[in-house]
């Protein structure tokens, strides 16, 4: 039986606890910034982050994978990693200590049973760092730029070159860009530096010159004036939305591959962890990354396909409103979008439940969708109505999608929550596309409800990024 601590001894073991977590915080940032290895833990990015979301994202993992992983455990896992000479990576330490866990009676030497975990990492092959342009600076294109610069390191994977916008680049333009960027309602402050080069018509972020192009057509830009070789664009503009427009990028002076954030005609869809292997940018140019809902439902949908069959199912798409609707009634090309999004709910259509089948083609016509736009700045829900091949239980589908979330080749897509109090603001900021939200769960044999969360801002833009390193070939030796 195991003796009550009193307010004192309570007292020191908190302390030695923040004691530990300040020394691993410091260990995670040196790996990063001295050796461009990225530890995360779970999924959940551990670069920059204070004591208590350490101890909150140690929490999770140790309810998650019901083990006592303490901040003990990732210090000593940490500490191992430091002593290898390992190549550029992203290691889940998480992982890495739920194993040493289970293999306890042979993990007592950290370093040998990290260096046996990681030994293919010594093996993996040189990147080359890639040139990205930003094509437009909205909603996207800002998270885009935040997380390229805050995960540049040592610039040895996707490097933001130039943002592209319209109309006359001044003063008073680049004030309000760099306003834009800096401080943003919904995400918070970004975590750098922001400054403003007028001369030279850039932005300077965290002390890397960014430069700020204005053009009306894609094909008119000369990229290697800003010596800019060899670009992928990321167009996150919504104006060109099938090959054809698409291609125009490529006419531009030193552009190699185009990315669309949205979903396009005649381009390969892709929702990245399920279909982006199918894809080989050696042979392709233009990609899209479809939508924040494909993204979001693509994953699980493949789960419980590839598991137990799905017969045909709804899904209705509870969304955040976006800058397409009016901010009050007004004239607007589509039905009931006109209507004040922070006043109303609005039926409106969506794609998503087509687009599926072209990241998993027996999912062809077997799906209806539609979606309520409510009046939440961002984070949304997924609702699935399925009927399947066979008969299942809630226990069985959340143990299943539990084990995907743990393993394999969708954990970067999937996060599996525990909480009897999740809403929507407490997805904000995840960089999971699909959070499953386990407690929502209802099966009634081959009938089951399933309720998936996502950022449809920051989740969706952490998609594009892992399919911008696909197209670019800059991915790292990763352990997951």
């Amino acid at each position: 039986m195991s003796t009550k601590l009193d307010y004192n001894e309570e007292v020191l073991s908190q302390a030695q606890t923040r004691r530990a977590t300040i020394e691993f915080i410091n260990i995670v940032n040196d790996l990063w910034y001295d050796k461009s290895i990225e530890l995360v833990l779970f999924r959940n990015p551990l670069v920059d982050k204070r004591a208590s979301e350490v101890l909150n994202l140690i929490a999770y993992a140790k309810e998650f994978v019901s083990k006592p992983i303490s901040i003990q455990d990732a210090l000593d896992i940490a500490k191992a990693i430091q002593q290898l000479d390992l190549p550029s990576s992203k290691l889940d330490i998480g992982k890495l200590a739920y194993e040493c866990y289970l293999g306890s009676k042979n993990s007592g030497d950290k370093v040998a049973f990290v260096q046996q975990k990681l030994k293919n990492a010594i093996v993996a092959k040189d990147i080359r760092p890639k040139d990205v342009v930003l094509y437009g600076f909205g909603r996207i294109g800002r998270l885009l730029a935040r997380e390229l610069m805050v995960k540049m390191g040592k610039g040895s994977q996707l490097r933001l070159r130039a943002i592209v916008t319209r109309g006359e680049i001044n003063y008073t333009v680049l004030e309000k860009r760099a306003s834009l960027l800096s401080i943003d309602s919904v995400h918070g402050d970004f975590l750098g530096t922001v400054e403003i080069d007028a001369e030279n018509n850039a932005l300077i972020i965290n002390g890397t010159t960014i430069h700020m192009i204005s053009a009306n057509n894609p094909e008119d830009i000369n990229y290697t004036k800003y010596g800019i070789n060899d670009a992928l664009v990321i167009d996150n503009t919504g104006a060109f939305r099938d090959k054809e427009a698409l291609s125009r990028h490529l006419k531009g002076e030193g552009v190699a591959k185009v990315l669309i954030t949205a979903p396009a005609k005649g381009v390969a869809n892709i929702v990245h962890g399920v279909n982006h292997k199918q894809h080989n940018p050696d042979s392709v140019d233009i990609f899209s990354a479809a939508s924040c809902t494909t993204n979001a439902i693509t994953p699980i949908l493949k789960v419980l396909e590839d598991n137990y069959g799905i017969k045909k199912g709804h899904l209705e798409t509870i969304h955040a409103y976006t800058n397409d609707q009016n901010l009050v009634d007004n004239m607007h090309s589509k039905y009931r979008r006109g209507r004040a999004a922070a006043l109303n709910m609005v039926i409106t259509e969506t794609g998503a439940g087509a687009a599926v089948a072209k990241a998993i083609p027996a999912l062809e016509g077997k799906l209806t969708s539609n979606a309520i736009r409510v009046p939440v700045p961002n984070g949304s829900l997924a609702i699935l109505s399925l009927q399947l091949r066979t008969k299942v239980t809630k226990v069985r589908v959340n143990s299943l999608i539990k084990k995907y979330a743990l393993e394999g080749d969708l954990v970067e897509q999937i996060k599996y929550s525990m909480d009897n109090e999740l809403v929507s603001s407490d997805i904000v900021g995840i960089t999971a596309p699909s959070i499953f939200d386990s407690k929502a769960t209802i099966a009634d044999e081959e009938t089951i409800v399933i309720y998936v969360w996502y950022d449809n801002e920051y989740g969706y833009s952490h998609q594009v990024i892992r399919l911008a390193k696909h197209i670019a070939k800059v991915r790292r030796y990763t352990y997951y």
